[in-house]
């Protein structure tokens, strides 16, 4: 029987490959692996932490279910993963509850959260805020300005350039060299 700690050293699709065989090791590795990437999708999108973690809970069942589906395109799943939660959220949205489908399908009983479980997931999502607003003071001050303009703050590309007295191509570019540095700085350990 393999340890814990080698199921930790498995790629994403070979964890995948374990839950589509009902390995119960393989699931518990793969959801501490991408808890904190779907509880801050999910987070970010809610406001919520209750439902976050309800909605979490949707999404790894569905992830149970469809793991015999996965069809590997990237070194990771986790795009995989937020498409999942992605879907998950908005059919939560349209239906005005928290869909539940995937998890009576696998008969599992909704879990109670107590105040500790929510700390958690609240806990979970600050750090990662904090550090990408790290991240982002640590971009040059051009392409700082311009990520909090267009992302934080949701203004427009044409009203950001006037701000800033610049062409909207200009401010584009300083927008997509911005995201693109926080991308490869996410992306290392």
């Amino acid at each position: 029987m393999e340890s814990r700690a080698g199921y930790e050293h498995r790629s994403d699709a070979e964890l995948i490959r374990g839950v589509a065989d009902c390995d119960r090791d393989a699931f518990a590795a793969l959801y501490r692996r991408h808890l904190p990437a779907v509880l801050r999708f999910l987070a970010s999108e809610t406001r919520d932490p209750e439902l976050t973690a309800d909605l979490a809970a949707e999404v790894f069942a569905a992830v149970a279910l469809a793991a015999v589906r996965y069809r590997p395109s990237n070194p990771t799943a986790t795009p995989w993963l937020i498409g999942i939660a992605r879907n998950t959220l908005g059919r939560s949205r349209r239906r005005g509850r928290v869909e539940s489908r995937a998890r009576r399908r696998l008969g599992l009983e909704p879990v109670e959260l107590h105040e500790s479980d929510l700390e958690r997931v609240e806990a979970m999502v600050d750090d990662q805020r904090g550090r990408l607003a790290g991240l982002v003071a640590a971009l040059p001050a051009d392409e700082r300005y311009a990520v909090e303009l267009r992302v934080i703050d949701e203004r427009d590309y044409g009203e950001i350039a006037t701000e800033l007295r610049c062409s909207e191509l200009v401010v584009r570019k300083r927008v997509s060299r911005g995201l693109a540095h926080l991308r490869e700085q996410l992306r290392e350990p």
